[in-house]
């Protein structure tokens, strides 16, 4: 995360000025339309209505940004002012996310919903499906690929013509439906444009590679009954790869010797080179996959490779059952090929000693090629307008179209397994008497019932996956007034549409092993199958478990795969809002309306992929579902007292939603919330609501993808008379008795939840805070603080389980497979009644956790009048007192607050000085440092891991020149290139010794440009 300058506006601006408005934002945030109009007003309305302003968490337009709940607003001024090229990377910066984990383009080779390239934002750490984006008012519909498609992509929202984003952190179902359970955030464009604005940035970065390009124009026109404006730009981010940082260049085990030593002082020393072992393909540690090698049986007297200690006198055989090319060896087992490791073993194979068998040569350079930050080009399109009628209560007709197309990639790293059968032609005579394994293994590559003589660990090389995604959204309504009183109706329909294709590349399992039986051709060897054009697989040679191959092998077992995903949402709103009567301190002003959604999925895996031809991956069936719901909603807004001794103002403000969906049925939401000012320097605000998220499509029809567990993993395998006594008696009752010992894998299908009856999460939002702002005179300046507490709790979470957690839970349960049951997990697992008794697991999508979060946002503004300018200050601190999650309701909640990536305090200050046309301003990003020793049950002072980090700060720097129609502003983001921290292999995914957690930059030191001119 870069840091984050545009706390300005934001966390000051609404968060402090929320209570009771502020003259002076007045002056920078323009009256907008927010959350009840999808087009701005046009001149002859924004004359009207310039007192009255709507802002994000509320229907009912107000005098002032006087909401009761928190809302932050940052300009894209301010953003530009940080050094963010894109809306994207604005908002999962940490002043909006508050440090909480988010999916970027760091997150390319792991799975995730919507697919690699898709940026999401989720709020309070409760994840993206979770925060509802707005654009002017209106849902964000999903986009992205494969079936996991459940949140907006920050991607498909335009730049160029934003005017502000307005981030709500608090439950706003009763207002906006499902998914407003953490926030809301919304994008409010620019509006009563005249004339046209050309756009350009460049952020290369000091280190090479990630640089960023941007380009856009942006313009409008303004007529006596009419407007039109829009954008158009160009968005790029250069890839980033493993090799061009340091710190991702070697990942080792990163652990102590012992416990209070240095860390990396017991990583793995490598034989060969005297220096840790680097295990960069999978981030393993000492037990990396072995690479370039081949494996076959164990067997004695074979010679250790150059760097590897001789074996002791009293162990004089060497065992080994990994080996790696090498013409000079003329002796031992396998004439040319000498021992990877090894352990020293007496002559009865009775004792050892010495390095053990994961001294292996599993590195590749070629593995450094692969991606630390995806690259991905971005077009996007955007037209607002409006016409006045003239008539229909001086109505206004207008409309929207968003268009967006992006091109996203990544590089990865393949390894092989290639099974050589027994007796295979293509097994060189010093390998004849190799036996991996006598009997056929997984994955099945040999002709059936044959064992593998050699099986070659093949560093196969680079492969690239890809994705392109195309949003649409098509808009328009119309707006007036009804005739009586206020009264202003509006009425909208719209429709989103993303189409999208993924495609990687992928070993076919047919195809190899058809490609391996082969018989003598000639001088060569040829497929005993020769149909679809087989070639044959080459003898195994060096060249070969080096990682070359024929280029025509090549093209027939690796081939592109191509899957195609579409997301489609309808949405017609219709709303009505004015004073419905006086009281002696104002008008009670309401909003009611109704709003029909419909949408659908449809993810279509190749073919390859349905039919788990892919080698080495899992399986994937098609995913395709609707679902349409139904809402009507109110809103009311009612001043108690105003102006008086004692009661400045105090105004309550409650709202109300019922919904109805398809999938699942009815639901109601609602929310109370009310400001208090008892004298202008103090404030307070307090909001209680129930909120709700409908499950995502994905969630209800996820096409079975299957995978598997070891048979190791069956409850009932091995079981004594000192076994858990319930577990005993469940596998009894399934005519399992003790001692029953599994051979076969455990299945997995990770699907959908509709057939299950899934159903809606509920929560209930409290938040209150003080605001206060006291007036000093010009003497002393502007000072604001605010400090907001909030508490989310979360129930009927909808998630997975998890495999082995369901069969535990399962097994583990009194009420095992009966109406008495306590889990409802047994469901979700079935045994077969042949031979193996194999198990096979519904890894659905279930209503089963909870989650809770709490915490305390505390803002800072001060502004005062130095020299010849302008100083400004903000700061933003945000402590979490609880992130706790529970997916068995029978154990206790796990508390992650303060474990790694999941920081209990956070940060961001800036200090801005504004002489004339020029700023200057210097920002800070703060996340405290984490541990997760506490998480995992582990006496920090007893063990060799490294689980804790320290403290992560980054500045940044910019200033800015603003002529007449010109402005340029440039600046540093990482001005100290500050390095991830580093922990050790195992508990946490990692990118080199770095935890994966978007709260680091990975990019380093980056150079930004940004230059405008207006016509």
């Amino acid at each position: 995360m870069k840091p984050s300058s545009y706390l300005n506006a934001s966390v000051a601006a609404i968060s402090l000025f929320a209570a009771f408005g502020a003259p002076a934002l007045a002056q920078t945030q323009a009256p907008s339309q927010g959350a009840a109009q999808s087009s701005p007003p046009t001149a002859q309305q924004q004359t009207e209505e310039e007192a009255q302003i709507l802002v994000v968490g509320s229907r009912i337009r107000r005098d002032g940004f006087d909401s009761p709940a928190p809302v932050t607003i940052i300009t894209r001024e301010e953003s530009t002012l940080a050094g963010f090229q894109s809306t994207s990377e604005a908002l999962q910066s940490t002043a909006v996310t508050g440090g909480t984990g988010q999916i970027n383009n760091a997150f390319g080779g792991f799975v995730t919903n919507g697919g690699p390239g898709a940026n999401t934002l989720g709020l309070r750490g409760l994840g993206a499906t979770r925060t509802l984006i707005l654009l002017n008012g209106r849902r964000i519909a999903p986009a992205g690929t494969r079936g996991a498609i459940g949140s907006a992509d920050l991607n498909v929202l335009p730049s160029a013509i934003v005017d502000r984003f307005e981030i709500l952190k608090d439950g706003a179902s009763s207002i906006y439906g499902s998914d407003a359970i953490a926030g809301v955030v919304n994008i409010v464009t620019k509006t009563k444009l005249n004339g046209f604005t050309l756009e350009g940035g460049y952020a290369p970065t000091f280190e090479g590679g990630g640089a960023g390009f941007s380009a856009s124009v942006a313009g409008g026109y303004t007529g006596d009954r009419f407007q039109v404006s829009g954008s158009f730009e160009y968005q790029q981010r250069n890839a980033l790869s493993l090799g061009q940082r340091d710190w991702t260049q070697c990942n080792t085990d990163f652990v102590r010797a012992s416990a209070g030593a240095a860390p990396g002082t017991g990583d793995f020393i490598d034989p060969a080179t005297g220096r840790p072992k680097c295990y960069p393909i999978t981030g393993t540690g000492s037990n990396g996959v072995t690479i370039n090698t081949i494996g076959t049986q164990l067997v004695l007297g074979a010679p250790n490779g150059p760097g590897f200690p001789a074996a002791p006198a009293a162990f004089p055989n060497t065992a080994c059952n990994r080996f790696r090319p090498n013409a000079a060896v003329t002796t031992g087992p396998f004439p040319g090929f000498e021992c990877v490791g090894g352990a020293y073993f007496n002559p009865t194979f009775t004792a050892s000693q010495g390095t053990n068998l994961n001294i292996r040569d599993t590195f590749d350079r070629r593995s450094l090629n692969r991606s630390l930050i995806s690259p991905g080009k971005v077009y996007t399109g955007y037209v607002q307008g409006s016409y006045d009628l003239q008539a229909f209560g001086d109505a206004e007709l207008y409309f929207e179209v968003l268009g967006t197309k992006r091109q996203s990639s990544q590089v990865g790293f393949r390894q092989l397994s290639l099974d050589y059968a027994i007796g295979s032609p293509l097994i060189p005579a010093s390998l004849a008497t190799a036996r991996f394994s006598n009997t056929p293994v997984a994955p099945q590559l040999t002709q059936p019932g044959v064992g593998v003589g050699v099986r070659a660990f093949i560093g196969f090389g680079n492969d690239t996956s890809s994705q392109q995604v195309e949003f649409w959204r098509v808009g328009g309504g119309i707006r007036g007034n009804v005739g009586v009183g206020d009264w202003r109706y509006d009425a909208y329909v719209g429709y989103s549409k993303s189409s999208a294709s993924y495609t990687f590349e992928s070993f076919l399992t047919s195809r190899l092993r058809q490609s391996l039986d082969v018989v003598a051709s000639g001088a060569g060897f040829a497929c005993r199958d020769t149909s679809n054009g087989c070639v044959a697989a080459p003898a195994l040679t060096a060249a070969v478990i080096g990682g070359s191959f024929p280029q025509a092998w090549v093209n027939y077992v690796f081939v592109p795969i191509t899957g195609r995903t579409s997301y489609n949402e309808f949405v017609y709103n219709a709303q009505f809002d004015g004073s419905l009567f006086e009281l002696p301190y104002g008008s009670v002003k309401v909003a009611l309306g109704g709003e029909f959604r419909a949408q659908k999925i449809d993810d279509t895996p190749a073919l390859e992929s349905q039919s788990g031809d892919l080698f080495n991956l899992t399986s994937s069936a098609i995913t395709r579902g609707t679902d349409k719901v139904g809402e009507v909603f109110g809103e009311i807004d009612i001043p108690i007292l105003k102006n008086l001794a004692g009661a400045k103002n105090l105004t309550i403000n409650a709202s109300a939603r019922y919904t109805r969906y398809q999938s699942y049925g009815g639901d109601t939401t609602y929310k109370i919330g009310g400001i208090y000012t008892p004298i202008d320097a103090i404030s307070v605000r307090a909001t209680y609501g129930t909120s709700f998220r409908a499950p995502a499509l994905f969630e209800q029809f996820l096409g079975a993808t299957s995978g598997f567990l070891s048979a190791q993993g069956d409850p009932c395998g091995n079981l004594n008379p000192a076994s858990n006594a319930t577990r005993l008696a469940n596998c009894a009752s399934e005519g399992i008795g003790q001692g029953f010992s599994p051979t076969q894998g455990i299945t997995v299908l990770s699907l959908g939840g509709a057939a299950a009856g899934l159903r809606a999460e509920t929560s209930k939002n409290f938040t209150t805070g003080v605001i206060l702002q006291p007036k000093f005179g010009n003497v002393f300046g502007d000072l604001s603080i605010a400090v907001d507490y909030y508490n989310i709790q979360i129930n009927n979470g909808v998630a997975q389980f998890g495999a082995g957690n369901i069969l535990t839970s399962c097994y583990d349960d009194p009420g095992f497979r009966s109406a008495t049951s306590q889990s409802g997990t047994c469901q979700l697992v079935t045994r077969s009644a042949a031979t193996g008794r194999q198990l096979t697991v519904n890894n659905s999508y279930i209503n089963i956790a909870s989650f809770n979060t709490r915490g305390i946002d505390y803002t800072v503004r001060y502004a005062t009048d130095i020299g010849p300018g302008r100083f400004r200050f903000n700061g933003q601190l945000t402590q979490y007192l609880r992130q706790r999650s529970q997916t068995d309701p029978r154990l206790t909640p796990t508390e992650f607050n303060g474990a790694l990536n999941n920081p209990k305090l956070t940060g961001t200050a800036d200090f801005t000085y504004t002489y004339k046309q020029w700023t200057a301003r210097y920002g800070l990003d703060w996340i405290q440092g984490t541990e997760s020793y506490t998480l995992n049950g582990i006496v920090e002072a007893n063990s060799t891991e490294v689980l804790r980090v320290p403290d992560y700060t980054t500045a940044y720097a910019s200033i800015r020149y603003r002529g007449d129609k010109f402005e340029i502003t440039a600046g540093v983001q990482n001005l100290f290139d500050r390095d991830p921290p580093q922990i050790s292999f195992g508990r946490n995914n990692r990118i080199g010794n770095a935890p994966l957690y978007s709260g680091y930059d990975y990019v380093g030191r980056t150079l930004f440009v940004n230059v405008t001119k207006s016509f």
